[in-house]
């Protein structure tokens, strides 16, 4: 039996951020930015080595009313999934 599955197309959006080197406030402005233009539902694979980035971008997530999905850390690498929300 062959099943049809349909998906739209903002939950299987994945735009990789690449913020590594980037310093206080910057990545916090560039996560801003870039939800201001993104579909409901996409999701965003953030990369941050600045440690203050741990604290800006999870208050930027309570301002803007978006999810943090996951969130990690290697070393210094941050890594963050962030979820736009629905309008």
């Amino acid at each position: 039996m062959k099943r049809n599955i349909v998906r739209s197309a903002s939950t299987m959006t994945s735009i990789p951020l690449n913020l590594r080197g980037l310093k206080c406030p910057l990545p916090a402005l560039r996560v801003r930015k870039a939800l201001k233009t993104a579909a409901p539902g996409d999701l965003f694979l953030v990369e941050c080595t600045d440690p203050m980035a741990a604290i800006d971008i999870p208050n930027l997530m309570r301002e803007t009313g978006d999810a943090i999905e996951l969130s990690s850390s290697e070393g210094e690498l941050l890594v963050f999934h962030i979820r736009k929300a629905a309008a």
